[in-house]
């Protein structure tokens, strides 16, 4: 351990600057990170910022990280549909109370300039839906597990993204129901 990364002084100014950064990201979007947004946010000097997180892009790395490790899902029950319901209402207000839409919107628009920011945006994906994929997992045949997933996500990010609505309780237990019978129906042999 050297000397700075055991110095409480720069762990604090770490923690600060970037509990700063993702505020403002989660607030503005990618498009209000600027060193000098994140200086006045956090208290600290433009010249403390740059010293730490030379671009812009690693001040959104190092946000994204502490934002996916801060991420709490409920727990599983063991009954499916509950439990994908509470996921999937878990997700929808990540998107829309959590501003993640704004996140997930500036990370996918510039996934195609850095291999960092696709590594982003695979990070916030894996952290957002690991409990969905984690119930589905226990439940169901693995080769159901990814087409599912992608339909239960695809709905809720359609409604809240592009139709600029809210994915509440009905439209969730609608949405669930309508996986789990594609996959009952899948597994239906017919003579």
């Amino acid at each position: 351990m050297t000397k700075e990364s055991s110095d409480p002084r720069v762990a604090r100014t770490r923690r600060d600057v970037v509990d700063a950064t993702a505020a403002l990201l989660l607030e503005r979007g990618w498009d209000g990170v600027t060193h000098a947004e994140v200086a006045r946010e956090s208290g600290y000097s433009k010249a403390t910022v740059y010293t730490h997180w030379p671009t812009r892009l690693d001040l959104i790395r190092a946000a994204i990280e502490q934002i996916c490790d801060t991420e709490h899902h409920p727990s599983a029950t063991g009954n499916l549909e509950e439990d994908l319901r509470t996921a999937l209402r878990d997700f929808a207000a990540d998107l829309t109370d959590g501003h993640l839409d704004r996140l997930l919107a500036g990370v996918v628009e510039r996934s195609n300039t850095s291999e960092v920011v696709r590594e982003l945006r695979g990070r916030l994906y894996e952290t957002g839906t690991s409990h969905m994929r984690e119930v589905l997992s226990a439940h169901l045949d693995p080769a159901d597990v990814e087409p599912s997933l992608a339909l239960l996500t695809g709905a809720v990010l359609v409604r809240v993204t592009f139709e600029g609505r809210a994915a509440g309780a009905d439209f969730v237990a609608d949405v669930v129901s309508r996986v789990l019978s594609a996959i009952d129906s899948r597994r239906v042999v017919t003579p």
